[in-house]
């Protein structure tokens, strides 16, 4: 594996289909830890888009360079639970640690706001220690476990779930 990049400045922009190939391949490396998603491969641009808000998507940009990407997934399409969203979040494994996470999820959570969601929920695997610490830093709360919720690549997985409460939406 490469070394670290050193830490530049990041902006964070609306994610569009311009960036797409560059936010699936972080997607990708994602998928290849086995502890961030069930998924197992990347999904095409027009099932990508479709699976998300149209809002709430975004991605980190340095050296003009997608760096990481955050979007919003709608839990249910039942009209009771439309200010309810589900959160991804992803960085590039040669960005990790410098705090690029942290800026993606709290420009999710104020453009989250800005659009009526009052409830952003996360599903973490149990060994995804750093999902966890990054989510709690913003705000996020464990709600609950699923104990064997799933299997990926024949290996029971375990959920800890998370959910953050708009203090200014929904209140």
């Amino acid at each position: 594996m490469e070394a670290p990049v050193e830490w530049k400045p990041v902006t964070i922009e609306p994610l569009d289909k311009g960036h797409w190939e560059k936010v699936k391949q972080i997607y990708e490396s994602g998928i290849a830890t086995g502890i961030a998603t069930f998924e197992t491969q990347a999904p095409t641009w027009e099932k990508w888009t479709l699976a998300h808000l149209k809002f709430g998507r975004l991605v980190a940009i340095q050296d003009k360079k997608v760096v990481g990407w955050a979007a919003l997934s709608p839990v249910s399409d039942r009209c009771v639970y439309g200010g309810v969203a589900e959160v991804s979040v992803y960085v590039d494994p040669l960005f990790k640690g410098q705090g690029i996470g942290k800026r993606l999820l709290r420009s999710l959570i104020a453009e989250s706001e800005e659009n009526g969601i009052w409830t952003l929920k996360a599903s973490i695997f149990s060994e995804n220690e750093p999902s966890h610490r990054l989510h709690q830093g913003v705000g996020f709360r464990v709600i609950g476990y699923r104990e064997r919720i799933g299997k990926l690549w024949g290996e029971w997985k375990n959920n800890i779930l998370l959910e953050r409460r708009s203090s200014t939406t929904g209140t």
